[in-house]
């Protein structure tokens, strides 16, 4: 009983220096000058201080308790890749493509997060778009079969496009027009990202 009464009275007397700390501070907030109305009681001597003894037992019950706890889950880091395909090649967009696969294959196996972007721009940008692509309908399934993977098709490139062939030129569905291409690589590795031309 002496013991909870000592720690009810550090308690209030916290409490107390807590409200009158507080207040000059909000006094001063609202434009008023700070006032002291109170002092805080000095803490009275306690034969109730030392802190108690825990039994043998007790302790190693705790112990056993820590040892069964499980280790908290470490935050899995999530990988982010592009993937830059800047020539008019099936060759070489397929290459990226696999590469977009096995890498997401991989990290879909162990367990991890991975996002990846394809960006292309220059000739590249004739692999995303809808009336010269030769992978069109293998980036319509990759889109549904692996949402980890996004396509980004260079909006500098696809207006140059227009002015020279005199037409809109139109992208597929699965892609996102960025402004520039390259512009958007050099961006995501300020960010951290991994850089790969396949």
């Amino acid at each position: 009983m002496i013991k909870f009464q000592h720690i009810a009275r550090v308690a209030t007397l916290g409490a107390i220096a807590l409200l009158l700390a507080a207040s000059p501070s909000a006094a001063q907030q609202a434009g008023q000058p700070a006032q002291w109305t109170a002092k805080p009681a000095a803490p009275r001597p306690s034969t109730a201080s030392k802190p108690a003894r825990v039994p043998a037992a007790q302790m190693r019950n705790r112990s056993t308790f820590a040892r069964m706890a499980p280790p908290p889950a470490a935050e899995k880091k999530e990988h982010r890749l592009i993937l830059q395909v800047n020539t008019n090649d099936p060759a070489a967009m397929n290459l990226a493509l696999n590469n977009a696969m096995n890498v997401t294959q991989n990290y879909r196996d162990i367990g991890e997060k991975v996002q990846i972007e394809v960006v292309t721009f220059g000739p590249g940008l004739h692999m995303l778009r809808d009336d010269t692509s030769p992978v069109k309908a293998r980036i319509e399934e990759m889109a549904l079969s692996a949402p980890e993977v996004s396509f980004k098709a260079c909006g500098n490139t696809q207006e140059n496009m227009r002015k020279a062939e005199n037409k809109t030129i139109p992208i597929i569905p699965q892609a996102q027009v960025v402004k520039s291409g390259v512009v958007h690589v050099m961006e995501l590795e300020e960010q951290g990202w991994t850089y790969v031309k396949p």
